[in-house]
């Protein structure tokens, strides 16, 4: 196989611009001795006649014309690499794996990505459901590049590997039979639900935020039911079978529920985002997290439920 030099291929394209040896020489700043002994040596290496002699000038053989024609497009890829790359060094272009909790993403992830398309088309981003703990195992092992999850399950501050972003105070509401007496009282308070049954998973990390708020508020839940995902805890609470916490990022409507905003005491979970320290700047790693605080805006309440757990 042929010695492919791309210092000497550029000396050669230079010549067929310019003409000449001295002018090829000018416009590359070399002399033009240093010209002739590095395209004769670009011949030998090539194993072929580049030039011949044609009075005082040379002129490039039909071998030279050949290589040329194969060498614009190896410069013309090389062009595309510098400009790919130089994208990719301004955070405009690349790849970024983002694990994130079920309810973040719709309510964060999908909106920064649609975001992302109209803004820097040329990141792509890769989507990959995790719970909350798990996501920064995936993050630690580099199985994604960011991670999305719940302030309790996150890394501290004090971790070298990271950096942690706070995105959002997701305010939680209660989610309430519609008949039920207190589902229009005004000023309502978690207190207030002290002696009502309430439906909550058995264990993991939405067990311990229901209890948690509960018992800042002054009281321990009755754990009436015990479910994990929203569509059935939703479907007892339509049901009037108990109360529930509900995220506001996870709401959407639902019939036979109505979700009240607590204002007192009003309990929220904390989400936030992680990546490996020092890929929070000038990278796509940066712009996704970017995308994702502007995503991360407070929701309004209303009669709402959630449609996935988170």
């Amino acid at each position: 196989m042929a010695d492919w030099d791309i210092r000497k291929l550029q000396i050669l394209r230079t010549l067929r611009e310019r003409g000449t040896v001295t002018a090829t020489a000018e416009a590359l700043r070399m002399t033009p001795s240093a010209v002739s002994q590095q395209l004769t040596n670009l011949a030998r290496q090539l194993g072929v006649e580049l030039l011949r002699a044609q009075g005082r000038r040379v002129r490039l053989t039909d071998a030279a014309h050949l290589v040329l024609r194969h060498a614009d497009a190896v410069f013309e890829r090389l062009e595309k690499a510098d400009a790919d790359l130089a994208a990719h060094l301004r955070g405009e272009a690349g790849e970024v794996r983002v694990g994130a909790f079920s309810t973040a993403v719709p309510a964060l992830v999908v909106p920064a990505v649609t975001a992302l398309r109209a803004t820097h088309p040329d990141i792509a981003v890769r989507v990959r459901e995790a719970e909350a703990q798990e996501a920064y195992e995936l993050l630690a092992a580099r199985d994604v590049d960011l991670a999305l999850s719940l302030a309790a399950h996150a890394p501290t501050a004090a971790d070298p590997r990271f950096t942690r972003v706070p995105l959002l105070a997701d305010p939680l509401d209660v989610a309430l039979p519609g008949d039920h007496p207190l589902a229009g009282a005004p000023g309502l308070r978690l207190a207030d639900l002290a002696t009502e049954p309430w439906i909550f998973g058995g264990s993991g990390p939405w067990s311990d935020i229901t209890r948690g708020a509960c018992e800042a508020a002054g009281f321990r839940p009755e754990q009436a039911h015990t479910a994990a995902g929203w569509t059935a805890i939703l479907a007892m609470v339509g049901a009037g079978m108990g109360v529930a916490l509900v995220p506001r990022t996870a709401a959407v409507p639902r019939d036979g529920v109505v979700m009240r905003e607590l204002r007192a005491d009003r309990p929220v979970r904390h989400v936030v985002a992680a990546v490996r320290r020092g890929a929070e700047t000038g990278t796509a790693v940066g712009r996704v997290l970017e995308a994702l605080r502007t995503a991360a805006a407070p929701r309004p309440a209303g009669p709402r439920a959630p449609s996935a757990p988170g």
